[in-house]
């Protein structure tokens, strides 16, 4: 293998995307891993680290990183603010040369030592190897129940094969790249938009680590954002299932009006308070999760509309 410094405009073996936030404990340790096992495969890689806002001092470890970097294989990407995570890796595919590009998150629960063997799939003709959990540890009885639930929901609504237990770390292959560069849409499930593309995959399974040190960065609310981006981006499912509500209340209603009628007729009044509260109740709580489910689809077709920058760049190294 050659051992020449590489420049940015030329294509390269292997292009690593690390999105980041807040890794100031793990970041040196990773960065001693993932350089390791990719000299075992290929010296002609680049590593794009891409800052998603990070308030620690995550930026100025990486700076250093790549500045020590004689061989230029290390890239930084700060952004402006915080963005979000399928933002950054976004970001970082956007500049990737790589003729296969690696997603991989720095926490070090997504082994780097596997690299090499995804690479030699990528070898026998794989297009996207993605890595497929066999055991999480390190993570709670609740997280596992609620992501277990998660894909089997999105694997009912979507018309898509999307695997299970599966995250973003994946290989794909240069041609996988250059189609998902040209899916601009905002709100972003990477893992979703991959398996849509199609083209040769093959699932890798593994074990995932508990995080090296550190919090995890998708607290409930992350994790419940991420997978309406999933379900919404993939399916129109969720607008069939609030018509059909409608028509299951209106025919409930039509059944109430008819038993009111016979009840008037035969001069007996309807006994009141206690079903008309059930009936308000129903028909209002359907009502709304109706107006819900279009406003979630109306306002991505505003955000989509707009037409802003997925993310703004405040600085870039090692370019």
């Amino acid at each position: 293998m050659s051992n020449s410094v590489i420049s940015h405009s030329q294509t390269v073996d292997i292009s690593v995307v690390v999105p980041c936030y807040n890794e100031e404990e793990v970041l040196n340790e990773f960065h001693l891993r993932l350089t390791t096992a990719l000299k075992t495969q290929s010296e002609n890689y680049e590593v794009i680290y891409v800052s998603d806002g990070s308030e620690d001092n995550t930026d100025k470890i990486l700076r250093r990183i790549v500045k020590d970097d004689k061989k230029k294989r290390l890239r930084f990407i700060k952004f402006s603010r915080n963005f979000g995570h399928q933002i950054a890796v976004s970001a970082g595919i956007e500049y990737a040369k790589g003729e296969t590009v690696v997603l991989i998150d720095a926490d070090l629960q997504d082994p780097p030592e596997l690299i090499p063997e995804m690479f030699l799939k990528w070898k026998e003709g794989y297009s996207v190897v993605y890595c497929q959990r066999k055991m999480r540890t390190g993570e709670s009885k609740f997280k596992l129940v609620t992501a277990n639930w998660f894909y089997k929901i999105l694997s009912y609504l979507t018309e898509i094969n999307i695997p299970t237990n599966t995250g973003d770390f994946r290989l794909m292959d240069r041609k996988v790249v250059e189609v998902l560069k040209n899916m601009p849409e905002k709100d972003r499930f990477i893992r979703g938009m991959v398996a849509w593309i199609g083209f040769r995959q093959f699932a890798l399974n593994y074990d995932r680590d508990k995080r090296f040190a550190g919090k995890s960065k998708y607290p409930l609310w992350k994790m419940t954002k991420l997978a309406m981006d999933g379900i919404l981006s993939f399916s129109i499912k969720p607008l069939r299932l609030a018509t059909l509500l409608g028509i299951t209340s209106s025919f409930i209603s039509l059944i109430g009006i008819f038993y009111a009628l016979i009840m008037w007729f035969y001069g007996t009044p309807v006994v009141g308070w206690t079903l008309m509260f059930i009936a308000i109740m129903f028909f209002s709580g359907v009502q709304l999760i109706s107006l819900g489910l279009i406003g979630e689809y109306m306002g991505r077709s505003y955000a989509e509309s707009k037409g802003r920058p997925l993310y703004i760049i405040e600085d870039m190294q090692g370019f």
